[in-house]
């Protein structure tokens, strides 16, 4: 007997929620379907499913066992796309973006990635915490900033810039600041970013706003900026219209700093699956152009 026996019975009795819908759509007999699940718990030593005449549930062993096993037969599956003759992303694909990025161009992008492919299923978190791959089992992560994590490879799929700016009417009253330091004598809205970011004679340089208001949204940084409160430093995504309008202006334009890379983040394992492979061109080449219409990325 295979150790494998009655793990794809379980995954379809898991999903579907009835033996007889699993057997359609495996292609077995319920009697089968049964038997091979009835083998498999006995080989665990362990109830997998609560039975009834009308329904079929995972007991809370069944759960956490249906939820490695379904992953590992992705990973089995994807394993024999890799080495077919058409490499079709199909499968699961887990996604983690931060919420602002995330919903703005990510999760769109990863939609039109995926239409063309019916046996790839998308999973799309959003969170602002940094997940860990690895360990929860995700295949991407779209991230700025550092990648440390030796069990990761890190590609460059798009770059964005910060902009430092204030609403006219804010520096018509408080002035324009010229050098970094001034910021202490202004009101800083600050978001999620713990520092600003600058650069001076060559070097990257930091400052931490000080302020009486502070938001973990970018866009209610941006509206508290347009409504006077203070300056706020934002990617350009949520300034540049408001600076082609004209009602925020930027500051402190020579001490910008370099444009901050965006890097499509993947457990080392999974670099040659046809979906990571694929997701990834399709990163290059939409999200650089849907954070900045007017600036394509300048390759690394």
């Amino acid at each position: 007997m295979s150790k494998w026996d009655g793990i794809d019975e379980f995954i379809a009795v898991a999903t579907a929620n009835s033996f007889t819908r699993a057997a359609k759509a495996i292609g077995m007999s319920p009697a089968h379907v049964s038997r091979a699940i009835i083998a498999l718990e006995h080989r665990v030593q362990a109830q997998l499913l609560h039975r009834t005449t009308r329904t079929v549930q995972l007991t809370d062993t069944g759960r956490v066992f249906f939820e490695r096993c379904e992953r590992i037969a992705q990973e089995r599956d994807e394993a024999i796309a890799l080495v077919g003759e058409q490499g079709e992303p199909q499968g699961e694909l887990r996604v983690t973006c931060s919420t602002a990025m995330g919903e703005r161009f990510v999760a769109p992008i990863i939609r039109r990635f995926a239409m063309p492919y019916p046996k790839l299923k998308v999973t799309i978190e959003l969170s602002n915490r940094v997940i860990d791959l690895v360990a929860e089992g995700y295949d991407l992560a779209v991230r700025t900033g550092h990648v440390t994590d030796p069990r990761l490879i890190a590609t460059r799929v798009a770059s964005r810039t910060l902009y430092t700016c204030a609403a006219p009417g804010y520096l018509a009253c408080a002035g324009r600041p010229k050098v970094v330091s001034d910021l202490a004598r202004h009101e800083c809205i600050a978001g999620t970013s713990a520092n600003w970011h600058f650069r001076e004679d060559g070097r990257d340089i930091g400052y931490q706003p000080k302020g009486r208001y502070r938001c973990n949204s970018g866009h209610a940084v941006v509206e508290a900026s347009l409504a006077g409160l203070g300056i706020c430093q934002l990617p350009e995504f949520y300034v540049l219209p408001y600076l082609k309008d004209g009602v925020l202006e930027r500051i402190l334009e020579d001490f910008g700093p370099e444009s901050e890379p965006i890097w499509a983040v993947y457990p080392q394992r999974r670099h040659l699956l046809p979906k990571i492979q694929k997701v990834i061109d399709c990163l290059k080449q939409e999200l650089a152009t849907a954070i900045s219409p007017d600036r394509a990325m300048t390759p690394p």
